[in-house]
């Protein structure tokens, strides 16, 4: 799935899922260079940063929520103060839309979420909840899930 976008000289960001560990996902990332793993990073473009963390409560490589919270921290710290931000996790955050299949949400991902404010927030865990969008606060949202979206920065 990346090879393709790496082909067209895109860039191609990257954090694990919860069946993925964070050794695989640099691996992907060295491998298909210009590919970049944001897990507890950022990347910035036109003034828009982009920070995440991977991982989930849940599967073979489980990611506590403190350690996320403390991912998306660090990712955050070099994106604060530009125009636009976007939060990338796997997990969603709790108390959203994306619950309604009985997994629950992340706390930590809702408290970077309502402590960072960025514009955007991506989440793919739950792959029935593909498409579904919300908000926490000023936030949008975007569940993506396996019908994936791109996104142009």
């Amino acid at each position: 799935m990346i090879k393709p976008f790496t082909d067209l000289k895109k860039q191609v960001l990257l954090i694990p899922g919860n069946h993925e560990t964070v050794a695989t996902t640099d691996l992907l990332a060295e491998i298909y260079s210009p590919a970049k793993s944001i897990h507890g990073y950022s990347f910035i473009k036109n003034n828009v940063g982009i920070f995440g963390a991977g991982g989930a409560d849940i599967g073979v490589h489980t990611i506590k929520d403190a350690e996320i919270y403390s991912l998306l921290k660090k990712g955050h710290e070099s994106v604060k103060d530009l125009e636009k931000k976007i939060l990338v996790t796997h997990i969603h955050p709790a108390g959203t839309k994306s619950e309604f299949s009985g997994f629950k949400g992340s706390k930590a991902v809702r408290k970077a979420i309502e402590t960072f404010k960025p514009d955007v927030a991506i989440c793919a865990h739950i792959h029935e909840a593909a498409g579904v969008e919300d908000k926490i606060g000023n936030t949008r949202v975007i569940n993506v899930s396996r019908k994936g979206k791109i996104f142009e920065v």
